[in-house]
This record gives structure tokens, C-alpha cells and sequence, in this order.
């Protein structure tokens, strides 16, 4: 698990592919500090598992299927990525509970200076538009980031000018390719009230007062 706190960005120094997935070796400095082969880091959103470590970088591994649904096939050496190490349990959360596993990519369509800081909006498939909510958490590249408003199609964020400058973010330009993660909690919380099926007569349980309270949410 992670939090969408950026701890740096790293730098893409090589790419190797093959038919099992892509290696990626990134230059990186504070996250080494005690980093260590099988040790589970976030690039740009998705969970990477590390492979190999040198003096200044470290190699982390994308399958096949990571690269088809993230934007990590748009990479190439000299590309700077987001970064951030798995949390331990002593860690502060000062963003968001945040797996590592993208839902979508979703396009940058606007971009609007507001004082020192950014006005993001992005284009999304509408069927994910259910988990974000105003005022709630999403995690953009890995940022865990507030939502400002949410349209049928679109949704925007505020980007400070901190996270601007030690992220990759503050660097997208319109119709940039940006991997999105919906909040967890929502995801599990669908996936709890959605009617279910009797296994005998798969007969549709709807949703009713009663059967909140005997599952507990009254």
C-alpha cells in the first residue's frame, strides 16, 4: 500500500523489453536508502516489484498486462517518473490509502492557472466517474490528489504549487496520458451494497432499509 506522498522523482535510464514483461532501470536517490530486491515500489501509480539495485538505481518490473492498461508503454530513457516506496505501518497517512493498482489511464484536457496553483481537468471513462466524488481523494501518475468538481464525462483536481514542482504533474501538458486510481474505499463499498444472487434460485436481493441493517451499515 502507498499513500500518493511523492517521495522523488526518478529517471528513466534504460528500457529493456521481452515476451515476459519490460525491465525498467531508474536513477533514483532517496528511495534507496533502503530498498531491496522483491521490495514492492510505486512508479507513476502503478506497483512495481524491484528486481536488481545498482549504486544509483534500481530496476523494477512491468508485465505485459501493467503496460497495456497504465501509461508505462509511453516511457522511454530520459523520462521522469513519480516515486514512492510501499508505507510501513508506523508511516503517517497524509495522503490517501492508495494500492498501486491503476483503474484507468484518463486524458489531460484543461489546464488553468489559479493563483500559484493549477486548475487539472481531465477527460475519464464515465463508468468510473461513480467512485469520485467532490472533495474526495483520486491518484493521478501516483499523486494522491483532492477532486475539485466532477462532470459527466470529466472530473478536475487542484494542483499546488509544492506538488507542481517535485512531481511530474506539475510538467503535463494538454492531452497527456495519465494513469488514475478511484479511491479504494468507494470500490469496496459498491462492490458490498451491489444486489446479489441467491445460489439456490438466483433470485435478486435488492437493496432495503432491513437488509443495511442486517449487514451492519445501520
Amino acid at each position: 500500500m502507498f499513500t500518493g506522498l511523492i517521495e522523488e522523482t526518478g529517471l528513466i535510464r534504460d528500457i529493456s523489453s521481452s515476451g515476459d514483461g519490460t525491465a525498467l532501470v531508474i536513477g533514483a536517490d532517496k528511495v534507496l536508502s533502503d530498498l531491496k530486491t522483491g521490495d514492492s515500489i510505486a512508479v507513476s501509480g502503478p506497483c512495481l516489484t524491484v528486481t536488481a539495485l545498482g549504486k544509483s538505481t534500481f530496476t523494477a518490473w512491468a508485465m505485459p498486462e501493467t503496460l497495456k492498461k497504465t501509461n508505462l508503454n509511453t516511457l522511454a530513457a530520459g523520462h521522469r517518473v513519480n516515486l514512492e516506496r510501499a508505507i510501513t505501518l508506523n508511516d503517517r497517512l497524509g495522503g490517501h490509502l492508495v494500492s498501486g493498482h491503476i483503474d484507468d489511464v484518463v486524458i489531460l484536457i484543461g489546464r488553468k492557472k489559479q493563483g500559484g496553483a493549477f486548475l487539472l481537468t481531465f477527460e475519464s471513462n464515465p463508468d468510473l466517474l461513480r467512485f469520485i466524488v467532490p472533495k474526495g481523494s483520486v491518484a493521478l501518475d501516483g499523486i494522491s490528489l483532492t477532486v475539485v468538481e466532477v462532470g459527466k464525462n470529466t472530473f478536475s483536481v487542484g494542483l499546488i504549487p509544492l506538488t507542481a514542482s517535485v512531481t511530474t504533474l506539475g510538467q503535463r501538458e494538454v492531452g497527456s496520458v495519465i494513469n488514475l486510481e478511484v479511491d479504494i474505499i468507494g470500490k469496496y463499498v459498491e462492490k458490498m451494497l451491489k444486489p446479489h444472487y441467491n445460489s439456490n434460485d438466483n433470485a435478486k436481493e435488492t437493496i432495503t432499509m432491513s437488509l443495511l441493517q442486517e449487514k451492519g451499515y445501520l
